[in-house]
């Protein structure tokens, strides 16, 4: 009972200053991604073994180019591409049998464009033409939480067949499936206040982000096992680490974002 009311407030901490962030200013919601990103960065660094601090200093310049400077969306294609390719090579390790060793520069690569492009890309998913849409990001927040509560219920309820056992033991099948279901009801509702995509594509929209995140959460979960450690840190208490808490988010971020590019050149 303590443990679920410690993870009650801290997740009620957590959804009271994303709100608040994003419902301030656009440079609040800004400011406070970027600083979960460093956050993120540092537990990915404990994980892994990475030593220095020149991804902190390489990231930081990276999201200010692109959030402040960076206008021309070829190049902002550019890095969408890399991000999804690092984040296509993170799938390709979950999956394979064969135990990778990473190297010092592929360490340095992954953590910039899988947690520092991903934080990039959720960063600009709200903005369209200079407006800063503030329902459109919640939505896309919103399912992701709806997936993680419904998959945790449905699986812890129903759930028989393990879906990763050798990553993630506990995860199941049927959870997965439950969570997406309710994702797809929740983005149908979602629809009928935010009105900037129809809702057939808020629909599509939420699968990528459920099958997404539900990667990311396994890759994050990978590295976890492989450095021995049950959560990335510990800034929440009852939660773990910030990269435990935004792992879906990251990792499905660059997939919103251009998904949602191709619903502005399909419309």
């Amino acid at each position: 009972m303590r443990e679920i009311l410690r993870r009650s407030l801290t997740g009620a901490v957590y959804i009271i200053l994303l709100l608040s962030a994003v419902f301030l200013s656009s440079d609040a919601f800004d400011f406070l991604f970027m600083t979960f990103g460093l956050a993120c960065l540092y537990e990915y660094k404990k994980l892994v073994g990475l030593k220095g601090y020149h991804i902190f200093a390489a990231y930081l310049a990276l999201w200010w180019a692109f959030i402040y400077l960076v206008k021309d969306q070829q190049i902002i294609n550019v890095l969408m591409v890399v991000t999804i390719a690092v984040d296509i090579y993170l799938i390709y390790n979950l999956f394979s049998r064969k135990e990778i060793k990473y190297t010092k520069f592929l360490k340095f690569i992954i953590g910039l464009f899988y947690i520092g492009g991903g934080c990039i890309f959720l960063t600009m998913i709200p903005y369209k033409n200079d407006a800063f849409a503030k329902l459109l990001i919640m939505g896309i927040f919103i399912l992701i939480w709806v997936n993680d509560s419904f998959a945790y219920l449905v699986g812890k309820s129903i759930g028989r067949t393990k879906l990763f056992p050798s990553v993630s033991p506990k995860k199941t099948v049927e959870g997965t499936l439950g969570g997406l279901i309710f994702a797809l009801g929740a983005a149908y509702l979602i629809a009928t206040q935010e009105q900037l995509i129809s809702p057939i594509q808020w629909m599509i929209m939420a699968t990528v982000i459920v099958v997404a995140g539900s990667i990311g959460d396994l890759i994050e979960s990978k590295f976890k096992r492989a450095a021995g450690v049950k959560d990335s840190g510990a800034i929440l208490p009852g939660h773990g680490g910030m990269l435990d808490r935004l792992d879906s988010l990251v990792f499905a971020a660059p997939f919103a974002y251009l998904t949602l590019n191709i619903f502005s050149y399909v419309s």
